[in-house]
């Protein structure tokens, strides 16, 4: 996750951003039409004893564009399903937001437990969302936080699926603040699909249109849109067709790759070089803590080394083929 948002990268000399190549802004009438969902019960930060912030909670006058599926990693996959845990959940990761990360609060507006007990994670991120009108500026999205609001899902989903609890409550969740913002299934998305990282995990990440089918059923709407692709999450080690188009296209932008569709040490460090450069946050999320996401080639990367005049649209369709 990432303190900053997309006004950030832009000092940093970002031309085009992830944002602008994920779609429209534009929310669809359907989902602006459909009732009301029911507010599922949510833990407020009082309720778990949450510290005040050490700074001011910004609150901005318009609607997020985006929910972002996240998992924390740590805590990880525990069988603790009780509410008392989801409490110290809460807590361990404000204090690692605020103590290690540095941040005003907990970056992540919501918080879901394993046992499926949601929690508020930034101060007034409740409030808020309940008023249907206003964002609360978070930290867990970078160069994108402005548009985004973000719900952390406890565990590590790379290889291992979420429990039942989890996904229920994700779903009434996620249909929750759609419904409050009137934000179209489209427009739910994974972390991973703004910055070059795993979160929130291969496994749930490929779970994201059920949910979408899911919270568009909650809605009453029409079936949800079928996915556009989205830029694919490449890493050292991968090895194929993707991986060529990926090299060639750092050649064109004058890194000395090999071409031979294996992402080893050079592409590596091309890729890591490129986003130094660019100002990008590499340590964008928990999901280090288990793994290295140095050079990892993601969403954020991949509008970097796009040719002029290409349309993003189809070259994405060319490498989810």
């Amino acid at each position: 996750m990432a303190d900053f948002d997309r006004r950030t990268a832009l000092k940093g000399g970002l031309t085009v951003s992830a944002v602008g190549l994920l779609g429209t802004t534009t929310i669809s009438a359907a989902a602006a039409a459909t009732g009301a969902v029911q507010e599922p019960t949510i833990h407020d930060t009082a309720a778990w004893g949450a510290r005040p912030p050490n700074g001011a909670i910004e609150v901005q006058n318009h609607k997020p564009t985006y929910i972002v599926v996240h998992h924390t990693v740590d805590p990880g996959n525990v069988t603790d399903y009780t509410l008392e845990h989801a409490y110290w959940a809460s807590r361990s990761i404000q204090n690692f937001h605020m103590d290690t990360r540095g941040w005003v609060d907990s970056g992540q507006q919501f918080t879901n437990s394993r046992g499926g007990h949601i929690t508020e994670g930034r101060h007034r991120s409740l409030e808020i969302l309940r008023g249907g009108t206003q964002h609360v500026l978070g930290a867990n999205v970078g160069n994108n936080n402005s548009t985004c609001i973000g719900i952390e899902n406890e565990g590590l989903y790379s290889k291992e699926d979420v429990t039942p609890a989890l996904w229920d409550s994700l779903v009434k969740m996620v249909a929750y603040i759609a419904s409050q913002y009137g934000i179209s299934p489209e427009f739910i998305k994974g972390h991973r699909d703004f910055n070059s990282t795993e979160c929130p995990g291969t496994v749930l990440y490929d779970r994201l249109p059920e949910l979408r089918t899911a919270v568009g059923k909650l809605l009453g709407s029409a079936s949800p849109k079928a996915d556009l692709p989205e830029w694919p999450l490449l890493k050292p080690g991968d090895a194929g067709p993707r991986v060529r188009v990926a090299q060639e296209l750092l050649r064109g932008r004058g890194f000395a790759v090999p071409v031979d569709g294996v992402f080893g040490q050079s592409t590596k460090d091309a890729v890591a070089a490129l986003a130094a450069r660019n100002g990008l946050e590499r340590d964008a999320c928990g999901a280090t803590m288990a793994t290295d996401e140095t050079g990892f080639l993601g969403s954020d990367v991949w509008p970097l080394i796009v040719r002029s005049g290409t349309d993003p649209r189809a070259l994405k369709a060319r490498l989810a083929g």
